[in-house]
């Protein structure tokens, strides 16, 4: 494998290798494409073929085959161009591939060759042959971040010797003030490297006119929310709602309603009280079902005994029948949705809630909030690593997440025993299995029961401590909240 991405050297191997021209190539096509990124060595580079790896360039075509819209988004991202790569046939498709995606066409192997087709470039690139043979280079996306940085590379060196030859050769027909031609020549390599780094750096003025439009709403809402109601007036007054690109954590041992007050946290974002406009919800449940989670936020909004109606004890025409039926109208016509895929890596994850929010960007209700039951259930994107690294990952790529759509995104975590065996307040130490989700939460909020609450069973008790241990913008404490249990519904608590 290291000699795939080993640096071509050696022309009559790049000749007879897997970067020979194929299918009706020339060699000459192969080595430098029409528009100029890679020209025909000069008399300097004459003998030696210049940095590149066709296999790379396949593998990463092949990533954005098996996951189009995230490979493809984190290419633009790594300022990956058609330019950046070697073979004309490879800069052809991913030329499409960037196409197809900024026109929201579904991106698979054989969509992309019916596109080539349309636009007469399927010759082009080899034909069938070619397309089947990259989609089959590699079976997962888990190294696509390594091709992108591989190709990237590689073509800045390309540039560099391009920029490097020019020089030197100047060098030897030059007549004019040096100045200048120093001059020259830094410009030339300053407009390489400069593609190392990304643009994230914003000028003052956006950001700043940002800050004053929110101080805008702070005060002309006079205290009020900012952000989106959790629907626990308590708990909004320390937060003044979930604020977007905001990471909460909603941690708690097991069996203290951890989903239930998440489930009523996006029942109030998408179905707000006093007629508010709701937004899109978006939950991923690696725990439970779909429909479990549907008869748990029915029977919660509904205002029925899940007992109850699991007994029997409701008919048809009943005044509780009623109340669900109306409950399923108002949930059906929400812009909520419900992801219940097992093992999913947080780039599926992402690359989903990315699809979803694009979706949902030309409707009136654009996605506003994201919901994950639970962190610890998320699958590994590389099982070698340690359990912590894993959980490290995807606590990073799900603040990401969250700063990249402006949503907040509300994830729920496992608390250690330690809290339980010492019979204590849970502390930001006990988050399971990764100190890294403390320093990534912006908020983290910590489920517990009382004090003086009967320990026979570790189950959610009648009164519960939803506890505010860690937010940047705004102040911690503790809050006492109700949980009916025959609804799974927290409320404020009221004696």
């Amino acid at each position: 494998m290291a000699d795939d991405f080993a640096t071509a050297s050696n022309p009559s191997a790049a000749a007879s290798g897997p970067g020979a021209p194929r299918r009706g190539r020339s060699a000459r096509g192969a080595a430098g494409g029409p528009d100029g990124a890679n020209p025909p060595p000069n008399a300097i580079t004459a003998a030696r073929v210049q940095p590149h790896s066709l296999e790379a360039e396949e593998y990463l075509l092949s990533c954005c085959l098996i996951d189009g819209n995230d490979t493809v988004a984190r290419c633009l991202e790594g300022k990956i161009t058609s330019r950046s790569f070697y073979a004309p046939a490879n800069q052809v498709i991913f030329d499409k591939l960037v196409d197809m995606y900024n026109r929201g066409i579904a991106i698979e192997s054989g969509v992309l060759a019916e596109e080539l087709k349309t636009s007469r470039q399927l010759d082009e690139i080899g034909g069938y042959a070619y397309l089947t043979q990259i989609s089959g280079r590699i079976p997962t996306v888990a190294q696509a971040t390594y091709f992108i940085e591989k190709v990237r590379e590689l073509y800045l060196l390309r540039e560099l010797i391009k920029v490097a030859s020019n020089a030197i050769e100047a060098c030897f027909t030059h007549a004019g003030p040096l100045e200048s031609f120093i001059d020259t020549v830094e410009k030339d390599i300053f407009a390489v490297t400069q593609d190392r780094i990304s643009d994230a750096a914003r000028q003052m003025s956006g950001p700043t006119r940002e800050a004053m439009s929110l101080i805008t709403q702070m005060a002309e809402r006079k205290g009020g929310l900012t952000g989106i109601s959790s629907g626990l007036s308590d708990l909004d007054k320390f937060t003044y709602g979930f604020q977007q690109q905001e990471m909460i954590i909603l941690a708690a041992r097991p069996s203290m309603g951890k989903t239930s007050l998440a489930l009523n946290f996006a029942e109030a974002a998408v179905l707000p009280h006093g007629g508010k406009k709701g937004v899109g919800v978006l939950i991923f449940s690696l725990e439970m079902g779909s429909s479990q989670l549907a008869l748990r936020l029915l029977c919660s909004r509904a205002r029925v005994d899940t007992k109850k109606l699991r007994d029997g004890l409701y008919r048809p025409g009943d005044e509780e029948f009623s109340a669900l039926q109306q409950a399923a109208d108002e949930l059906s016509k929400a812009p909520l949705f419900i992801d219940d895929s097992s093992q999913l890596t947080i780039m599926e994850l992402r690359a989903k809630a990315r699809r979803l929010a694009a979706r949902l960007g030309s409707t009136q209700t654009p996605l506003g909030f994201i919901v994950v039951d639970y962190l610890q259930l998320l699958s590994a994107t590389d099982p070698r690593v340690s359990r912590e690294q894993q959980v490290a990952e995807a606590s990073r790529g799900l603040k990401s997440l969250a700063k990249e759509l402006k949503v907040p995104v509300l994830v729920l975590s496992q608390l250690n025993r330690a809290a339980e065996k010492e019979e204590r307040v849970p502390r930001l130490s006990d988050l399971r299995e990764s100190g890294s989700i403390e320093q990534d939460a912006d908020v983290v909020l910590m489920l517990s029961r009382p004090k003086d609450a009967d320990k026979t069973f570790q189950v959610a008790a009648p009164e519960a401590d939803l506890i505010v241990a860690k937010q940047r913008n705004g102040p911690v404490g503790e809050i006492k909240l109700r949980f009916i249990s025959n609804l799974t519904r927290f409320e404020n608590y009221t004696k």
